[in-house]
């Protein structure tokens, strides 16, 4: 949420693409920040003018809305990424329970989003980002909505978690959090819940992952997220 005042601390990460949940629509933005870095088309899809979900670029990089987009998922969206490197985005903020998943036989939004965008995310190199709102810590013997049986799909299609490569740690063993939820203290209820999945074969080109710290976000008063910044090199 407030985008609009924490616009330095995203345009210090210095990104090329970056997937923002809970963000105000770019019109409303552009009229609070008046900053030129809004107008470069980028891609956005709520239902409230305050509360989206969007995914801008930067450096020379574009976004386009690709045609296979259904706006019953309502916040996961295919975009198509050109640039220096091309490739398949599917931004998720995956709104687990106000989508109304009580019953175990219930796909979730990120499932029946992998399901629909099967052709868009096997048409070439694709990846996911964003706020899955879940974790393996969770998952509950035959639910579907389980957060492992979506990793089991992403690595059926050959996309992994950059987070869980990299450091080596197992889903549901995460030892940094994504979200100081509720209390936003450093020792209050943490979890892991945001991911980058990127395709195996660009595991051995990533350069760096970091996932941001406490005091830089929540201890400022930023958000109860902190950022997961992935720099690759293609």
């Amino acid at each position: 949420m407030a985008l609009h005042r924490k616009d330095e601390a995203l345009l210090a990460l210095r990104p090329d693409i970056a997937v923002i949940s809970e963000c105000a629509e770019p019109e409303r933005l552009h009229r609070l920040i008046g900053s030129n870095w809004i107008e470069n088309d980028p891609i956005w899809i709520g239902h409230q003018a305050t509360k989206g979900l969007a995914v801008f670029t930067f450096n020379g990089y574009r976004a386009h809305l690709s045609p296979n987009y259904w706006p019953n998922l309502r916040y996961l969206v295919p975009v198509r990424i050109s640039g220096q490197v091309t490739f398949n985005l599917l931004a998720v903020w995956a709104q687990n329970a106000s989508g109304g998943v009580t019953r175990k036989n219930q796909l979730g939004p990120l499932r029946r989003a992998l399901a629909r965008y099967r052709d868009f995310l096997d048409d070439g190199p694709s990846m996911l980002a964003g706020d899955f709102n879940n974790n393996a810590i969770w998952d509950k013997p035959g639910w579907r909505i389980n957060h492992m049986r979506a990793v089991e799909t992403l690595s059926k299609r050959g996309l992994a978690s950059a987070y869980h490569e990299i450091r080596g740690e197992a889903h549901g063993q995460e030892t940094e959090p994504t979200i100081y939820w509720r209390d936003r203290t450093r020792h209050g209820p943490t979890y892991h819940i945001d991911y980058i999945f990127v395709p195996y074969e660009w595991l051995g080109s990533i350069r760096s992952f970091d996932v941001g710290g406490f005091d830089e976000w929540c201890g400022s008063g930023l958000s109860d997220h902190v950022p997961l910044v992935i720099d690759i090199s293609l």
